[in-house]
Order: structure tokens, then C-alpha cells, then sequence
């Protein structure tokens, strides 16, 4: 396992695009990989995939280049292993609140010594056909951690979040966060705007990468004012949306 691109973008201080995917479609993944985004999340969070769907979808988009991470449902060492065991080369792990949790996830993903994720011959380790302890080894340096910022504690403790060491990115959940200050839905509400000024600042101080996932592009503008530099959309965003303008603009157009 060789560091990827994206990571490597990251570390030097560059700004990086991807997309969420809740399908269960190996064509979907390439298609959207041969639009040019440097990652992909595969979703087994708030969608239907499980690690042997993962495990194709991951193959799909080795196939085309961009960096194939899962959205873990739990942040569970046993939970975190089956993802990661397919060959993504790092997880979103959901619902992060403080820096032992943090660490738990950094643990759940980096082999010894710096963490407890179970070894085996499985196809992120090429099925065994290598030195594991080589394999091990580069997985640690190549795997990326992304932890999510939905919680009222999470916010709190961004600062001590954010410091972890294997902590890549920082990643901001609006709509989970709206719910957890009272204003669900209301993303934009001007509570919420103060956390997320206090998560980048607090981020922008560390190590870690400012992360979000927004809805189109005039947010992910907002965000990149903002310092975010892994910025992120959803397969359902860009469909939905250019469906709606195309329906839009064609009802304008009178039938001749």
C-alpha cells in the first residue's frame, strides 16, 4: 500500500475534492471517479453498504485513481477492521465527541505499535502475498483518519480532537450538528455559524485538515474562506440539483 495522491495533496497544505456514495454500484463509483474527484466515500453509514459491497466499489475506484475511503457506521475497532479490510485506504468515523474517541479511531485503523487493527492476509494486504510486516508498516503511513464534528461536545473539544496524533482530518457535520444545537435543518443559523468558526479556527492551529460536506458550490466557496481544504459533496446533491435545473429550464421553454 503506497500513500495516495490525496493524501500526500493534504500533507502539503492543498485543497482536495470528493463525493459521497450510499449505492451499491461499481459503475456508479467509476463513473463519478472519471470526473476527476480526488476521493470517494463510500457511505455504510447512512446507506445500504456493507464491506463486500465496499470491497468492489473500493476496486472501482482503484481502478480510475481517486482515494477510496469508507464512512464507518461506528466507531468499533471490529466495525472499522471489516471496511478497512477491503482495501479502502481510510474511514470517516461519525459522531466523534472527544480525544479518547479520536484516539479509539486512530487505534481501530493503524496497525502496532501505534494502534490495535487485527493483521491478516485479507485483500488490503495484496491476500497475504506480501511481507505483512512490510504491509503493516506502509499501511500506517498511507491510511487516513477522518473525524467527524457533529456534537455539541465535539465542538468543545475540537481543539483536543484535532491534536491527535493520526488525526488527518477534522470533518464538520452540519445537519447533525443542527440537531445537536436545537435547529435541525437550519444549517445556516447563525449558532451554528459560530461553531463552525470555532471548529476552523481551532483546526487551522493543529495538524489536521478542516474538512465539510457541503451542497453545492457556493458553500464550498463559503467553506474554502473558511480555511476547509477537504471539501466534499453528495452523489444525491449533484444529481438532484442538475435534475432540477434541467427540468426547470426546459418547462420555460415553450413546446414548438
Amino acid at each position: 500500500m503506497q500513500v495516495h495522491p490525496t493524501k500526500q495533496r493534504l500533507a502539503a497544505g492543498e485543497t482536495v475534492y470528493g463525493c459521497f456514495v450510499r449505492y451499491p454500484d461499481a459503475g456508479l463509483v467509476e463513473l463519478l471517479a472519471l470526473q476527476g474527484f480526488d476521493f470517494l466515500v463510500l457511505d455504510g453509514e447512512h446507506g445500504v453498504l456493507e464491506p463486500r459491497d465496499c470491497e468492489h466499489l473500493v476496486r472501482a475506484a482503484e481502478l480510475r485513481g481517486p482515494a477510496p475511503l469508507v464512512r464507518v457506521p461506528a466507531n468499533e475497532p471490529h466495525v472499522v477492521l471489516r471496511f478497512l479490510d477491503t482495501g479502502a485506504i481510510g474511514v470517516h468515523v461519525p459522531l466523534v465527541s472527544s480525544a479518547e474517541e479520536a484516539e479509539a479511531a486512530v487505534q481501530a485503523v493503524k496497525y502496532a505499535p501505534r494502534g490495535r487493527r487485527g493483521l491478516a492476509g485479507v485483500r488490503a494486504a495484496a491476500y497475504g502475498t506480501q511481507p505483512l510486516g512490510a504491509y503493516a508498516a506502509a499501511a500506517n503511513e498511507a491510511t487516513l483518519v477522518v473525524i467527524q464534528v457533529e456534537t455539541r461536545e465535539a465542538v468543545a473539544r475540537v481543539d483536543e480532537i484535532a491534536a491527535v496524533d493520526g488525526v488527518d482530518v477534522v470533518f464538520v457535520g452540519p445537519t447533525d450538528l443542527s440537531q445537536a444545537y436545537g435547529v435541525t435543518g437550519a444549517t445556516g443559523h447563525p449558532a451554528l455559524e459560530e461553531a463552525y468558526d470555532t471548529v476552523a479556527e481551532a483546526v487551522s492551529a493543529s495538524p489536521a485538515a478542516l474538512g465539510v460536506l457541503v451542497a453545492d458550490e457556493a458553500a464550498a466557496e463559503r467553506w474554502r474562506a473558511r480555511g476547509a481544504r477537504y471539501i466534499a459533496v453528495t452523489v444525491d446533491s449533484l444529481v438532484v440539483g442538475r435534475a432540477k435545473a434541467f427540468l426547470s429550464a426546459m418547462h420555460e421553454v415553450p413546446v414548438t
